[in-house]
């Protein structure tokens, strides 16, 4: 409660008080080489999400030199209802096979972010039901469109607290930042201000992805 309380209230105040980067434009139809698909989480404002895709698509735009990037905002509401983050789990997978569709050759990053991350885990058929905002599957990549899934950011996974994490196919590809004493992806913590931390995290989760494309 009081980590959705602080996200609403960083809503509110457009993220004031917090160090700011450049919001990226997200855009979906572009066919450059790796578009980047972002889930924010539960009420986090911003283009691809304040706390973690904005500035983890900052990073990448300054680590993958000689590449082109895209940007795709996820469709869901990322609030607290019963079929949120399976609205975005069925809109990731919707957009990463329209792309692929009309983009051959593109590839994608995948990021999530707290019930982004759920959505995330869900498209690459880690179920989250049972986690704090998570839901059943009702969409996975299909399995001839998983190679072109360059990478995997997860942070503040909320399966990890119900001991799970990203297994199979996509494990090598994947990196799941969870802060120490975060509640939502820890079991038993209690530092609600470690799931607010991950921008800290963007350019290690940019470097990890530099070495997948």
């Amino acid at each position: 409660m009081r980590i959705r309380l602080c996200l609403a209230a960083l809503s509110l105040a457009g993220g004031a008080g917090l160090a700011t980067v450049s919001a990226p434009t997200a855009t979906a139809a572009a066919c450059t080489d790796i578009d980047v698909v972002s889930a924010r989480g539960t009420f986090e404002p911003g283009t691809l999400g304040f706390i973690v895709g904005d500035p983890v698509y900052s990073a990448l735009q300054k680590k993958l030199t000689g590449k082109s990037l895209s940007s795709y905002r996820v469709n869901y509401p990322a609030d607290l209802s019963l079929t949120s983050a399976a609205q975005g789990n069925a809109d990731l997978v919707n957009h990463v096979r329209s792309q692929a569709a009309a983009c051959p050759n593109q590839r994608f990053i995948l990021v999530g972010y707290s019930q982004g991350a759920n959505v995330v885990d869900n498209s690459i058929g880690i179920s989250s039901a049972g986690a704090v905002v998570g839901s059943p599957i009702v969409a996975t990549i299909p399995a001839a469109l998983e190679p072109k899934v360059s990478s995997v950011l997860l942070f503040g996974n909320p399966i990890r607290a119900l001991g799970k994490s990203v297994t199979g196919t996509y494990q090598s590809r994947t990196i799941d930042f969870c802060a120490a004493g975060d509640p939502v992806c820890e079991n038993g913590g209690g530092d609600t201000g470690a799931h607010l931390s991950y921008r800290a995290n963007a350019d290690a989760a940019a470097a990890f992805a530099a070495t997948k494309v």
